[in-house]
């Protein structure tokens, strides 16, 4: 589980860079980290790449389970949600639209069950 680091002066929160919930500055949800879009065609190579990318970030955790979701009181909770979803963003933006969208049509059903 992740420590949030507070400074005393304000509000805001420090998470220290090596914590992979640490977001960086240059950080965002729209690029693409993968070379080749997955179409089901290239899934090792895009497997690879996109693993590779994603330790690169420090973010395998989000995705191999080792990065466990606190409680929902827990301070690092928003850290934790906020990562979750560039992950799932950065993701997203690399399968085919065809494939994003029947990601994207799965994971709704699941949240509303």
């Amino acid at each position: 589980m992740s420590t949030i680091a507070t400074k005393s002066t304000t509000t805001s929160s420090i998470i220290d860079p090596s914590d992979p919930l640490h977001i960086h500055a240059s950080d965002n949800p729209s690029p693409i980290l993968v070379a080749q879009v997955l179409d089901g065609a290239i899934y090792t190579m895009w497997k690879r790449s996109m693993l590779v990318s994603l330790g690169a970030k420090n973010k395998l955790g989000c995705i191999n389970g080792t990065l466990k979701a606190p409680t929902k009181v827990d301070p690092s909770y928003l850290a934790w949600q906020r990562c979750k979803d560039m992950v799932l963003s950065w993701l997203y933006n690399s399968l085919s639209p065809e494939l994003a969208n029947s990601v994207l049509c799965w994971c709704r059903k699941e949240i509303l069950v």
